[in-house]
Parts: C-alpha cells; structure tokens; sequence
C-alpha cells in the first residue's frame, strides 16, 4: 500500500533523517535525495541491479518476497515495484533496519516488513516464499552452508536470487560424480583438485577490503556447486556472481536432514 504524500519524510527534515543514520551502503533515491551520494563503488546497488534485473520476474503481483540481510532495503523496494504482494526484509543490524524503514516510508512503500533476524533464524519465520534474496551475505557468515541448507528447509518456496563475493576463476569444470581416491591404477592424487575452476571456498583468515567479516570468497564454480548442495537448481547466471535459483530435492535427503541444529549448553548446569 503506497503511503499518503502528506506522511513521508520530505525535504530538509527527509536529509537530516538520512544524516542521522550515516553511514549508509546502498544509495538510494529518495525522490531527489541521495543517500550515500558519494559511495565508492557508484550509484550502489543499482547500477550493480541494472546488469541482472532481466533475470528476476518482472511481475511479482500476489507472489511473497524475503530479502535476507536487507540492509537499507533497496531490493525490498525494487520488488515492490514490481508488484510484490508481501516483502519481508531481515536484517541482524538495527540501524541497517532503520535506514530500510525510512527509505521505504520515504518512498511510500509502508507495508514492507522489517524484522530483526539473522540468516540463521529464518526457521522463526514458520512460512515458505515464492522468492527468497539472499545476495551480499554469504562471505560475511562464519557457517555459509549452513545458511543455505536453513534457507532451502525453512523459506524457499520456489526461487532465490543469489548473490555472493567471488575470487578466483570465472570457469566452471567439469567434475565427477564420484572422486576416487587415487588417480585409477596409481597412488597419485588427482589433478583436478588444482585446476582453477574446480569449485572452491576461498578462506580468508583476516581482513578483506578493511572488512574483518569478509570470511569467505568461492569461484564461480564453487559459488553454483553449494547451491546444488543445498537443493537449488540454478536457472540463471546472469553475471559470474549472481544466480536465479529454484527450490528442487536435496541431494542425499534420504540419509537424513541437511540443516545442522547444534545444541545449547545449559547455563543453569
């Protein structure tokens, strides 16, 4: 429901609300007000959207959305534009959440749905959508599958957009079904475990870009490889870091869950 004009934040009051929750990573315009105008990758993320909006439906009418680590919520709001039944947006950052609700009130989007969760608590949610975006989150997780094998389990209903850092080659090998252990008729390893485009998960023990929660960085190969594993069947790979998934069976389901649930210590022990 688009929100009355007399209501939205406007102005020098709509500037002084954006300065009150700088820093801000995803630039958005506000009806002429930008609000991190001077960000150093551009006019982020939509100069980055414009390079794969193609691959996401363009009519979402009564489709519901989850956008995972929504940050200021620019891809909340870009799908309502498209039409968007329902947006929920999670993020584990209040001011991440405040920046979301300001640009979207500012916007008049008022019914987009923010909550403060984290990847890891999708389960909480209790329901399924018909599109899951999960982009920019996975290298900043300490148990990246994990969140993977939660989000397939819990809240994919049907397709995810995907997006993640990558690092390393841009091609894709082709692998087999089942690895020996040795090269056959040898006690050699084999060579495909060295070749640049067998999928792999960078691991970045310290800093990465001034950034001490950049963890991880897969190849392309890779980044598509847990996505398989996970139970997603890729549909699109509009550019090397960005994939449009679609819910499918979990490899090996049969030998039990894939999601991992750890148990607490008891304080009170």
């Amino acid at each position: 429901m688009m929100q009355d004009n007399a209501d939205r934040p406007a102005g020098a009051d709509l500037k002084t609300a954006i300065d009150a929750l700088a820093p801000w990573f995803h630039n958005i315009d506000l009806g002429g007000v930008q609000t991190a105008p001077d960000h150093f990758l551009g006019d982020y993320p939509r100069s980055k959207f414009a390079g794969f909006a193609h691959a996401v439906p363009a009519d979402l009418s009564g489709k519901s959305v989850l956008d995972i680590g929504c940050n200021a919520g620019f891809y909340s709001v870009e799908m309502k534009r498209r039409g968007a039944a329902r947006v929920v947006g999670i993020d584990s950052d209040d001011r991440y959440l405040a920046q979301a609700r300001l640009a979207s009130a500012a916007l008049g989007f008022d019914d987009i749905e923010f909550r403060n969760l984290d990847v890891y608590q999708v389960g909480a949610l209790a329901e399924t959508f018909d599109l899951v975006i999960f982009m920019g989150v996975l290298y900043h997780l300490r148990h990246p599958l994990l969140a993977l094998d939660l989000i397939r389990e819990h809240v994919a209903g049907d397709l995810m957009l995907f997006q993640t850092m990558q690092q390393g080659s841009d091609a894709v090998a082709e692998v087999p079904e089942n690895h020996p252990f040795f090269v056959p008729g040898s006690y050699s390893k084999p060579a495909y475990f060295d070749d640049p485009a067998y999928p792999r998960m960078h691991f970045i023990e310290r800093r990465f870009a001034d950034d001490w929660t950049n963890w991880w960085a897969p190849n392309r190969a890779g980044s598509a490889a847990m996505l398989r594993a996970a139970g997603f069947d890729i549909l699109d790979n509009p550019e090397p870091e960005v994939f449009l998934c679609r819910a499918a069976p979990v490899p090996y389901a049969k030998f039990g869950p894939a999601a991992v649930y750890p148990t607490k210590r008891n304080e009170s022990a």
